[in-house]
């Protein structure tokens, strides 16, 4: 069956003709010219802001005239990423979509459900002739998965709504009233190289299959981080062999759990046996801690062609210890929300060559002090080795309103349509109402969507019954928007 296929069609095309738009964080030109064209086609006030979201307003059904306006809010851009014996060139290809079961996944990178799935309910809604709904304003936002930068220059005059649907959860029991806040801590200083020693020879350390993720939605799950598990092994190894480090590149994404990882390395002639047992010591207590996690970790190990250059034993030592000392993961739970982490930090990106040695974290809370002490925390770590910290980014949470009117409205529908209690809560992702609220003060905010799994890693998929089930639901909540 092909995706097309699926029910409701609808909604589905529209995915499909979406993931055809390369539509890359920061290259969004043709994704906004697509949605353009789509709302100009369907003769809607279709606007573009100043920073590139696009607006399009349709009018109240017959009989809805007199409710409360609505915002349906998503994203357009979409995390690209491959595994590393992938190729495709996400600038000018469409995404392969598979239907597996139950579920739609990628050929071998990243889906596009997070966003394009709620990207998609919106334009069947704004195509539609038979659905019932209030007026709607559409707003798709650019760049929100790094930076959030649609979301932070909205131009506010654009959208006069009062209740704001975002489409953007991936559970679809969930109704989310909060969300974490974020800041990027960036890193970046040199490193001095020195001739490569006559008697060593290289090898090119590769660390694949971890499964990644999002740094928010999956932090508290325990999954390996790939530039944290590479450190440990030189660590390791450093202490059985001169171990001299040649280059290093981990990680890919600000905001996804590092799945892989690659290193070139150096040792001597005289120490290439006590290298290889060192390396598979530390690799297998690895996976022996993270064998309920971390099923398909894979590592390799094979000589490589002799590199000229490599990093001062010094520098090697301080790149090492700010790794280890830097926090990776939970940082806090929350004490008022059981079971929502309330601050994390996700080392996302390490890498040296060229005489550098940069990295890049994001840390996330839903409470603004505790986003500062962890930021904080992370600053000292590097700053305690002399590397350059600069901080950035920043975003603000979304405090939860338990007496949401709209979120009553919407749990009672949810009670009436599937006979169990909807999961009320707020999440440790970074959704763009935090944002978005202080744009628009005192607007009634609520996010909601299908199951979605592995967002921000070529596993992502999206479950095919729960799209099913979302956009029923999403259809009575139209219906149900008060006066």
């Amino acid at each position: 069956m092909e995706v097309r296929d699926l029910e409701p069609k609808a909604l589905w095309n529209h995915f499909a003709d979406l993931n055809a738009v390369p539509r890359p964080s920061k290259k969004e030109e043709r994704v906004i010219e697509f949605m353009m064209n789509f709302g100009k086609s369907l003769g809607l006030k279709t606007i573009q802001d100043h920073i590139g979201n696009v607006i399009i307003k349709k009018p109240a059904t017959s009989g809805m005239e007199d409710r409360q306006t609505i915002v349906m809010q998503s994203h357009l851009d979409m995390v690209h990423q491959k595994n590393s014996d992938t190729i495709f060139d996400f600038d000018s290809q469409g995404i392969e979509m598979l239907v597996d079961g139950d579920w739609v996944r990628a050929n071998g990178t990243t889906l596009g459900a997070d966003n394009g799935i709620g990207v998609a309910a919106i334009m069947a809604v704004l195509k539609s002739t038979d659905i019932v709904h209030p007026a709607i304003e559409a707003l798709f936002t650019i760049d929100e998965e790094t930076g959030m930068t649609g979301a932070l220059q909205v131009d506010a005059s654009n959208i006069s709504g009062t209740i704001l649907l975002n489409l953007d959860t991936e559970d679809d029991d969930e109704l989310s009233i909060g969300c974490a806040g974020g800041i990027d801590t960036n890193t970046k200083t040199t490193v001095t190289y020195e001739d490569l020693p006559s008697n060593y020879v290289c090898f090119d350390i590769k660390l694949r299959g971890l499964l990644g993720g999002h740094s928010g939605m999956d932090i508290h799950l325990g999954r390996g981080n790939a530039n944290k598990w590479m450190n440990r092994l030189f660590k390791h190894v450093r202490s059985a062999v001169d171990l001299k480090l040649c280059s290093l590149d981990g990680g890919s994404l600000r905001n996804a759990i590092p799945r892989e990882s690659t290193a070139v390395v150096a040792v001597s002639e005289d120490e290439k046996t006590k290298f290889h047992e060192a390396v598979d010591q530390i690799i297998a207590q690895m996976e022996a801690e993270y064998q309920s996690i971390e099923k398909d970790a894979n590592w390799t190990v094979s000589e490589s062609s002799d590199l000229n250059r490599v990093v001062k034993d010094s520098d090697f030592e301080r790149i090492i210890n700010s790794i280890y000392a830097v926090h990776n993961g939970v940082y806090r739970m929350s004490p008022a929300i059981e079971g929502l982490v309330e601050a994390s930090s996700s080392l996302a990106k390490v890498t040296v060559r060229d005489d550098l040695f940069i990295t890049q974290s994001l840390q996330r809370s839903s409470v603004e002090s505790s986003k500062a002490d962890v930021a904080n925390t992370i600053r000292a770590a590097f700053e305690s080795v002399g590397v350059e910290v600069v901080q950035g980014g920043e975003y603000p949470g979304w405090e939860p309103n338990a007496d949401s009117a709209i979120l009553k409205v919407m749990a009672d529908l949810y009670r009436q349509e599937f006979n169990a209690e909807p999961n009320i809560k707020a999440c440790h992702a970074g959704l763009e109402c935090g944002i978005l609220g202080k744009h628009f003060p005192g607007m009634d905010m609520i996010s909601f969507g299908p199951n979605i799994r592995g967002a921000h890693s070529p596993d992502e998929c999206v479950q095919i019954s729960s799209v099913q089930k979302f956009w029923d639901y999403l259809l009575d909540v139209l219906k149900q928007i008060p006066a």
